[in-house]
């Protein structure tokens, strides 16, 4: 796991500021490569390319980066990690391409100069990565197909800015930093800022399953793979067995590793089902971390501690009271790369891998949108289901739901105003669900922060892009493409990477994905995911027995005693309703982040 950045342009402005603006970004991205770095720039000063390296593969002077061919015609600069490498690497050794590193940017670099941009098709893992062409003067850059590693870009004429992170595209000095309306409404009704959207007008995060090419300052985007749910018939025995070999097929090749793996544990069936997966594909001893309270109501330290007995890891615990969570606050809102209502958690148990000298860890992440675990998958064709009913007494729904937006007292009802207007699709119903502040509210606080944007009147709206067999395959993917990639993945790679920490999250797998897929949602997202359950029977009964709820810190109590100097300052129009906590704590990250932007 690495930190990358590049500045290309058809008409360079000259050498120095070229070395200026690619040093400056690199410093941006020490702490997520501290292992080593480096910068190219090419002789007709048409390109300059940044990384900072974590040492994961071949820990030699072999894996520098930014690395080139040996004729020198390609260069590639890469973050991320491919799970087939060492597959792909024997391959290409049959047809006598030879090797001089065991490193898996090396493969990338061979596979590009073998097969162009039909590379992609071949690369399993998790990666964001950029190749110049020094003979024919393009650029390739690419994500992976589910967006667990971001690329972030800026386009100007003939000059095109990327990197792993917002900041560090901001710190090459060529963007303005004015705030996009559109990236905050999308913040302040979702909680995080919807791809390709971002923060900051006129930067971009390249959507997952995209490429992007380069040539002359011309750009020109493609999609090379989307989530596809294809059912097919397949009963229940044989959808168990597919999806336990799916699962230890993901497991085993997300261990891979030339240093120790570790793994996030917080007592849920995800986590859980991660532990027995990798001791069923590892012989090596196992790591695992969480993370505990002494506020009875949100600990699960203890569930964490069994599991780990259970399955025989060597345990550690990090028990974060309000006390220690204030001290954490400044680093947590420093580290962070654009605003998100969530972060925190894996910001803590991050600092615990890497105080324990970890530097890969799996994570659960990812379960519960594939296997059925939240509650939008009931929520969600409720809600549909009332507004088709409503919708039929035309035209009360408009005038019931504007009613409902601007006078209740509930948020949750103000939303639910803001869907009634809405035609009621799963989108929609799925939007308000996940969402934070009301189109209204949204508006008005937008006008706050960005007095211009007040002709803004389209709310954001989520159109689902492709046929689903079932208003359940829709919810998930949903889930995937919006709450999980928007914002647990972009929080998981931000805060791990703040503590040199490489996240890896086996669940998220494009071979895994597709795979799955082909089992009819009746049985995938069956409730209390019971596939997972069933595929992996190592889960102890009194893990999935239990209430289901989400891990979280106790926000509400903390911000109103031991954190109220970080939040009572936060300025917002006074028609704004700041309760429940995540409302305030959103517009309180809002308003750090903003200082920082500015500072």
């Amino acid at each position: 796991m690495c930190g990358i950045a590049g500045v290309l342009s058809k008409n360079p402005t000259g050498a120095i500021k070229l070395n200026q603006a690619i040093s400056a970004m690199q410093k941006t991205l020490q702490y997520r490569g501290p292992d080593d770095q480096g910068t190219y720039i090419s002789q007709d000063q048409q390109i300059a390319l940044a990384h900072t390296r974590l040492s994961i593969l071949d820990l030699s002077t072999a894996g520098h980066q930014p690395m080139s061919t040996p004729d020198g015609r390609y260069w590639i600069t890469f973050n991320g990690e491919i799970y087939n490498f060492q597959a792909l690497r024997s391959q290409l050794q049959c047809e006598g391409i030879p090797f001089h590193s065991n490193t898996d940017t090396e493969v990338i670099l061979r596979l590009y100069e073998r097969d162009g941009i039909d590379c992609l098709k071949h690369l399993r893992g998790m990666f964001a990565f950029a190749i110049w062409d020094n003979w024919e003067k393009t650029a390739f850059l690419a994500r992976d197909p589910l967006g667990i590693k971001p690329l972030y870009y800026w386009q100007s004429g003939t000059t095109l800015v990327f990197a792993s992170e917002l900041r560090t595209v901001l710190a090459s000095g060529l963007p303005s930093k004015k705030l996009s309306p559109t990236g905050l409404y999308g913040y302040l009704t979702t909680g995080s800022v919807p791809e390709p959207h971002t923060l900051i007008d006129q930067i971009y995060l390249l959507q997952a399953g995209y490429s992007l090419q380069w040539q002359a300052g011309e750009t020109q985007q493609h999609r090379y793979w989307n989530i596809d749910f294809h059912s097919k018939i397949i009963d229940l025995e044989d959808a168990i067995t597919l999806t336990r070999s799916a699962l230890l097929d993901s497991v085993k090749h997300h261990l891979i590793s030339d240093v120790p793996v570790g793994i996030f544990l917080s007592g849920g069936i995800d986590s859980t089902a991660m532990v027995a997966l990798a001791r069923q594909t590892q012989t090596d001893p196992l790591h695992t971390y969480s993370i505990a309270f002494e506020e009875t109501q949100w600990n699960e330290g203890d569930l964490a501690r069994q599991i780990a007995r259970q399955f025989g890891t060597n345990h550690s615990e990090y028990v974060v009271t309000a006390a220690i969570g204030q001290s954490l606050l400044p680093q947590f809102l420093a580290a962070i790369d654009q605003p998100s209502i969530d972060g925190f958690n894996t910001f803590c148990v991050s600092k615990l891998a890497y105080d324990a000298g970890t530097k890969v860890v799996l994570s659960g992440l990812g379960g519960d949108e594939i296997f059925g675990g939240y509650t939008s998958f009931a929520a969600v064709p409720q809600m549909v289901r009332l507004g088709q009913r409503i919708k039929a007494l035309h035209p009360i729904p408009c005038t019931l739901g504007r009613v409902l937006e601007q006078w209740s007292a509930s948020p949750k009802w103000r939303r639910l105003g803001d869907f009634l207007q809405a035609p009621p699709t799963p989108s929609a119903a799925y939007q308000r669900f996940r969402g934070i502040f009301s189109h209204r509210e949204a508006q008005e606080i937008l006008s706050y922060y960005c007095p211009e944007s007040v002709s803004l009147h389209q709310s954001y709206q989520l159109f689902s892009e492709q046929h689903f067999d079932s208003i359940q395959d829709e919810i998930s993917w949903l889930e995937l493409s919006r709450y999980m990639r928007n914002q647990l993945l972009r929080d998981s790679d931000v805060m791990s990477m703040r503590w040199g920490l490489e996240l890896r999250v086996p669940f998220v797998d494009r071979q895994l994905l597709e795979k799955i897929a082909q089992i009819p949602s009746s049985l995938r997202l069956q409730s209390g995911k019971q596939l997972l359950i069933q595929a992996v029977p190592e889960v102890p009964e009194w893990i999935f027995n239990r209430p289901k709820r989400g891990f979280a810190f106790p926000y509400e109590q903390w911000m109103t005693h031991e954190w109220k100097d970080y939040v009572q300052d936060t300025p917002v129009p006074d028609t704004i309703q700041l309760s429940p906590w995540y409302r305030r704590w959103s517009l309180v990250i809002l308003h750090h982040w903003l200082q920082q932007l500015t500072a």
